[in-house]
């Protein structure tokens, strides 16, 4: 039988290999970090042997730790970025409390960043407790520092900053408490997101004086980053891509395109060489990229090499067998096929045949201290509202909940978290192992076209749910309904388990809601009415489990 599988892998390979080569105008060098070699080669037609593993498919809800030294000021995400936009809320933020982007920039919060309170086991433990199937924490962020022992970038979180390995202390507690692993890489938009620190004030008294974001290692002596050089953090040693100045150019070229300056091949392989390098120390279960498609996609190939080399790494720390999931955005139907599709706080409005991914977060995606003061976090019902629609449509949940630098969830985002975990104790089983149902839900909402913005964006029409809104899972010969909310009528009409609708021909001969025990029904041609008692047996939305 080994020697079957064998030669079944060698002959993927070798189909995989003769696939006609795409030349790239900035192709990566392998001469620090080969890929590794098996089924699976750097083009889409190999990746698209692809097959999603069970248990992610199974799993449905990660929490993710999206922290760094980014949090240090508490301005929320991007602040590396916007503290160089004369003007805006971080930069002013910054200039009042830390010093002028001339003088102080942001390689100078990164020794601020101590984690004195991070304590990984006891997070993870929180996270499992609460219902989390998976974890992922952020490997590097568009600010460029690696949080691990980076052999390819000095600039990381051992050099500097905590002095302690993150990825190291993130994977020995996911691994202890037995969730996957995954790591988050997004430093390859390091190149245009910096871009700003280019720039100078127009107005006021430093007009015209260059931010710090062209310094060299020459202009670090007797200062604390001596030896270090700004432009391996910073990577701006290029000229501005066009329209620069525009805040929101970016976000039109993130496919590297439309006037983005090319970057060249020494910092698309470094790119390259520090993602490998994370792969072989800390064997992840999956990867997110913040990408369209992989990293660098069309102008390099990069991005094709690492999915290989991840893919097979993967299968040869799991005897032959493929146990790896990596995400990306904005994926066409045949990308879909060698990657899952990650969606950005959002959902499409309808359920998809391949399994995908919707990352959203607690609050910002960096801790932001404003969010905190003016409750704007989302509630645990508004969470579950989220994943139990994500989930009817054959995807998974990643929630990020941001820490604050020292490593420690604030209180609010605790109450949240218990809340969430007070719900999914009772209900997870309408979650976790199930698959979609023949209509993934009923109501307003349901039955609304709510079209996608770029990568996602949309998920405000769904936190918006009443009880109005249903949606369905199943285990098996196990039909689950999940209503939204509570309804005030103490009733519930479900419209798709009518008598004689062919979406359920069978008779049902019980109703139980989730944390109570059975209820009384009645099967009507219009739908199903099921009573609910008085008394509410959780604090956000009911299940119905029929039989």
């Amino acid at each position: 039988m080994k020697t079957k599988i064998l030669f079944m892998i060698s002959l993927l390979s070798l189909s995989a290999s003769i696939v006609t080569a795409q030349t790239y105008p900035v192709p990566v060098s392998e001469e620090n970090e080969k890929m590794a070699e098996g089924v699976f080669a750097p083009n889409w037609e190999s990746l698209k042997q692809y097959q999603v593993p069970e248990w992610f498919r199974n799993a449905k809800f990660g929490i993710w730790a999206h922290w760094g030294p980014q949090c240090v000021e508490g301005s929320g995400d991007w602040m590396a970025r916007s503290l160089y936009q004369e003007g805006s809320h971080q930069y002013k933020y910054h200039v009042q409390h830390y010093g002028h982007p001339s003088e102080v920039g942001f390689k100078d919060i990164i020794p601020l960043w101590k984690a004195e309170k991070w304590d990984p086991d006891k997070l993870i433990a929180l996270y499992k407790k609460v219902g989390a199937q998976y974890f992922f924490a952020l490997g590097n962020h568009h600010d460029n520092m690696d949080l691990w022992n980076s052999q390819y970038q000095p600039w990381n979180s051992v050099n500097m900053g905590p002095e302690q390995d993150i990825l190291a202390g993130w994977e020995k507690a996911a691994r202890k408490h037995g969730l996957p692993f995954g790591i988050s890489f997004h430093a390859d938009h390091a190149w245009s997101w910096y871009e700003p620190s280019q720039r100078h004030d127009k107005e006021g008294p430093k007009a015209g004086v260059p931010y710090d974001g062209k310094l060299t290692k020459a202009d670090g002596k007797g200062k604390w980053w001596e030896g270090y050089d700004p432009q391996e953090l910073y990577a701006q040693n290029h000229p501005l891509s066009q329209d620069s100045w525009d805040n929101g150019a970016i976000h039109r070229q993130w496919a590297w395109g439309n006037g983005i300056c090319q970057p060249t091949q020494e910092y698309c392989t470094n790119f390259y060489n520090r993602t490998l390098d994370a792969i072989n120390r800390y064997n992840p279960d999956l990867i997110y990229f913040d990408v369209t498609g992989v990293p660098f996609y069309p102008i390099s190939d990069g991005g094709l090499k690492i999915a290989a080399h991840f893919y097979n790494h993967n299968m040869a720390t799991h005897k032959g067998k493929l146990e790896a999931v990596m995400f990306g955005k904005i994926l066409d139907e045949d990308q879909r096929k060698a990657l899952v599709w990650d969606v950005e706080r959002g959902a499409p409005d309808k359920a998809l045949e391949q399994p995908w991914q919707s990352c959203s977060c607690l609050g910002d995606w960096h801790y932001n201290t404003s969010v905190y003061e003016n409750n704007r976090y989302k509630s645990a019902a508004s969470v579950v509202k989220l994943l139990v629609d994500i989930v009817s449509k054959n995807g998974n949940l990643l929630l990020s909940v941001p820490l604050r630098a020292d490593g420690t969830l604030d209180d609010k985002e605790e109450v949240i978290l218990n809340d969430l975990g007070e719900w999914m104790t009772v209900n997870k089983e309408c979650i976790i192992d199930t698959r979609p149902w023949k209509v993934f839900g009923e109501g307003p909402i349901a039955e609304s076209a709510i079209p996608l913005n770029a990568q996602g964006f949309n998920e405000g029409a769904y936190n918006k749910a009443t009880a109005k809104e249903i949606r369905f899972t199943q285990n098996g010969q196990k039909l689950y309904a999940t209503v939204l909310a509570w309804p005030e009528e103490r009733q519930v009409l479900i419209k798709s388990l009518a008598d004689g609708n062919s979406l359920y021909p069978g008779k049902i001969k019980k109703v139980e809601l989730l944390g109570y025990g059975k209820v009384s029904f009645t099967r009507t041609p219009n739908g199903l009415l099921v009573n609910l008692p008085d008394k509410q047996v959780n604090k956000i939305a009911p299940v119905f489990k029929i039989n």
